[in-house]
């Protein structure tokens, strides 16, 4: 019979400290991100765009839950790492990713450059693909909550070379 997999740290205080820490981290890193956005810009709407590409206000529709989906993930993760140095790499792994999540709209917006943001995009998948890793070997149901942010960011990445092609 194999042991139960349990919370590393045990109690409800440290569950909602974990959760707690990791939806700020989300949040701090779409608050960032958020600042550089100017979808209403002359330059954005100026772009030629896909027709495929989504209406604006499902940016926000789509952002919201997947940011709920990364901060859920972490936290069911890092509860259920028992090894320290595997939970700081888990961390630290985490912590890239939201760093270039927010900043591939300091580098499409604030820079005003599809092709900065194709590369900082391209390294977010790069990122989520070492998140994804790291998520899976401790927690199974959170690299799952991992898959839709994923996959979004795969589209952003084609939605992003579309409109390298498009405008340059």
């Amino acid at each position: 019979m194999r042991p139960t997999r349990t919370d590393r740290a045990g109690g409800p205080s440290s569950a909602l400290l974990r959760y707690g820490a990791a939806a700020a981290a989300v949040t701090a890193a779409a608050a960032v991100g958020a600042k550089a956005v100017d979808a209403d810009s002359a330059w954005y709407r100026a772009l030629r765009k896909p027709p495929w590409q989504p209406p604006p206000w499902s940016f926000g529709a789509v952002w919201t839950p997947m940011y709920a989906s990364v901060a859920y993930a972490a936290g069911h993760a890092l509860g259920r790492t028992e090894d320290a140095r595997r939970r700081r790499q888990l961390t630290a792994s985490l912590a890239v990713d939201l760093a270039l999540n927010a900043g591939w709209n300091w580098l499409f917006f604030a820079r005003r450059s599809p092709r900065a943001g194709l590369v900082g995009t391209v390294l977010l998948d790069v990122a989520n693909a070492d998140l994804l890793r790291r998520t899976a070997q401790v927690d199974r149901t959170a690299a799952r909550a991992l898959l839709p942010y994923a996959a979004w960011c795969g589209f952003a990445t084609a939605l992003n070379a579309s409109l390298v092609r498009r405008n340059s």
